[in-house]
């Protein structure tokens, strides 16, 4: 159930009426007619911008149209009040049963109220974290992992069908150099003192991955020339990568469907297909590429390469997909591994990536574009720094990883729950603050204690409330009788809890799970400041002598919390039933 829908629906009804009187013209686009909630909570309940979008392709003044449309409404017994302000908006009112009866809807569909049909079970790939296989994962990859795991979850939400994917960079020169620094870890096995030249991986999660070659191949490769022990090194210490990422991604609370590796592109034919299917659309050709901005012509070396027409498809400039050497550039497997995700049949595309990537977005979309016919659009994320702090101070570097503090690190010391949250209260491209200390402070400073907070309180009114007699099971709840739920306060809640399905669909459309965040945020706010009524009117109260009332009351406490439960499933975060 979505009420700001239903009424936009009975909004559509009555411009529909107004064109068969004639007060309309009959070819009016309605597309842009909305109901949503007043910018002021005192001017009503929700406000439709119908006559302002329709009088000038009416060629009407807005106010005709929206006095018109009042009259219309009113006689609709949802609509106590429908007032025309300022130039032609619609203030409408809604009787109070109405929102009563969200009470109940929300007790029915449990968990699932909010759900949405938006994505009308349409196949999308949400791929993220998709970390080099050379360590450990960073916070940044933390916040790049917890944004693509609750974006996937709020688009099943939503309807989509959804598919995890995580492509592991096993293709490039940095698995080489991986295989590079294991091989120092062997010998430091064996008792030599490892020799961790500039730009070699210094982390000690390296050592485990020597002790394991050591123990399954003696020192058959001590002193042996590169040739001999690099491809078993690589091999092996990847696999090791991947576990240990696997294990974090775990630890966090991250599940993928599918890992997809770059390595396996190569020698297969998949990037030749790939840029094959772009040749026969001449988007293929031998070229020589302007010098990049901000070069001096003597420091350009002008050399024919193979390029893509990405110009053709949004891009600023053409790509290089094959060197002069007749090597393979960074682009080309990407291009392939994107070709085969369009091939699988998905109807969107989302990739997550870190904000040093940004230069690769509109190349990529370049790619999707042309190998789809323009049928697939890929939104790319980037997600921004996360500025690791302790009491205000940076946090310093973790040993174990040598150079960054680790996604392991962050979950020892807060919780995935806590770290999954906090990383979502700021939208993706903005840069993010978490301070340890701070996120784990009960106050109301701390968004992450604040909604967990107001469910352990609704939970605590429920136990309080069974221990009086009260079967406070859903289905029970559901037929309490709401009448004497009239308060402003209590309408407010109930206005909040409706907002619901419409902030799921907005959140979804946008592809922006922080508005989950924030919106439990506010739902806990409107609870807690709605508890703190109940200190000075005790009709406001939860608990109340009179059992029938009561149970009206506890219906609204435990439908706030069927929310509040809803939205964080969606964030991964497990709600709190009782603060300690």
């Amino acid at each position: 159930m979505n009420l700001f829908t239903d009424i936009r629906t009975l909004v559509l009804d009555c411009l529909a009426a107004l064109q068969a009187e004639g007060v309309l013209p009959a070819d009016l686009e309605m597309n842009n007619v909305t109901v949503e909630p007043p910018r002021d909570a005192t001017h009503g309940d929700m406000a439709t911008n119908a006559a302002m979008v329709l009088a000038k392709p009416a060629k009407m003044k807005p106010r005709d149209i929206a006095e018109a449309l009042a009259a219309r409404l009113t006689a609709d017994p949802r609509i106590s009040a429908a007032e025309v302000a300022g130039p032609g908006f619609l203030n409408l009112r809604l009787d109070p049963v109405v929102w009563q009866q969200v009470i109940a809807t929300v007790l029915a569909a449990g968990k699932d109220y909010g759900r949405a049909n938006v994505g009308q079970r349409r196949k999308v790939n949400v791929e993220f974290v998709s970390a080099n296989p050379t360590g450990p994962m960073h916070v940044g990859h933390t916040r790049g992992a917890v944004v693509g795991d609750a974006l996937a979850s709020l688009l099943d939400f939503a309807g989509w069908d959804v598919t995890r994917e995580y492509y592991i960079n096993d293709g490039g020169g940095q698995v080489d150099v991986l295989a590079r620094s294991v091989y120092e870890r062997y010998r430091e096995a064996h008792g030599l003192s490892p020799e961790i030249a500039d730009g070699l991986y210094p982390g000690d999660y390296l050592k485990p991955v020597g002790e394991a070659l050591k123990a399954e191949h003696g020192d058959k490769f001590l002193g042996k020339p590169e040739g001999d022990w690099l491809p078993l090194f690589r091999s092996y210490a990847t696999d090791a990568m991947m576990a240990m990422i696997r294990e974090d991604l775990a630890a966090l609370g991250v599940e993928m469907d599918i890992y997809s590796s770059e390595k396996a592109l190569y020698g297969t034919g998949k990037i030749e297909e790939a840029l094959a299917t772009l040749r026969d659309m001449d988007l293929i050709y031998e070229g020589v590429l302007e010098p990049p901005k901000g070069r001096k012509p003597e420091d350009w070396e002008p050399r024919e390469q193979t390029l893509f027409r990405s110009t053709a498809h949004g891009d600023d400039v053409d790509r290089p997909v094959m060197k002069s050497d007749g090597s393979w550039t960074y682009f080309a497997p990407d291009i392939a591994y994107h070709y085969d995700k369009v091939q699988r049949g998905f109807d969107l595309l989302i990739d997550i990536f870190g904000a040093d990537h940004g230069g690769y977005v509109k190349r990529m979309k370049a790619a999707v574009s042309a190998l789809s016919s323009g049928r697939v659009p890929l939104d790319v994320k980037l997600v921004q720094l996360v500025k690791l702090q302790r009491g205000g101070e940076p946090l310093k570097m973790s040993k174990r990883a040598g150079t960054f503090v680790t996604l392991k690190d962050v979950v020892e010391m807060v919780g995935p729950d806590v770290t999954r949250f906090v990383m979502l209260t700021r939208k993706n491209d903005a840069p993010l603050d978490f301070d340890v200390d701070k996120v784990l402070e009960q106050s109301r400073d701390n968004p992450v204690w604040y909604v967990q907070y107001a469910y352990a309180r609704i939970n605590s009114v429920l136990r309080k409330a069974e221990a009086q007699g009260l079967d406070v099971a859903d289905a029970s709840l559901a037929g309490a009788a709401l009448s004497d739920l009239s308060h402003p306060a209590e309408l407010a809640l109930i206005r909040k809890m409706a907002d619901w399905p419409r902030q799921v669909e907005i959140a979804a459309r946008a592809h922006e799970p922080h508005r989950v965040a924030g919106y439990l945020m506010e739902l806990a706010a409107d609870l807690h400041g709605h508890w703190n009524l109940g200190n000075d009117a005790v009709e406001l109260r939860f608990l109340q002598d009179d059992q029938a009332i009561m149970r009206g009351k506890i219906a609204l406490a435990r439908s706030v919390g069927v929310v509040i439960s809803a939205g964080l499933a969606i964030l991964g975060v497990t709600p709190v039933e009782e603060m300690r």
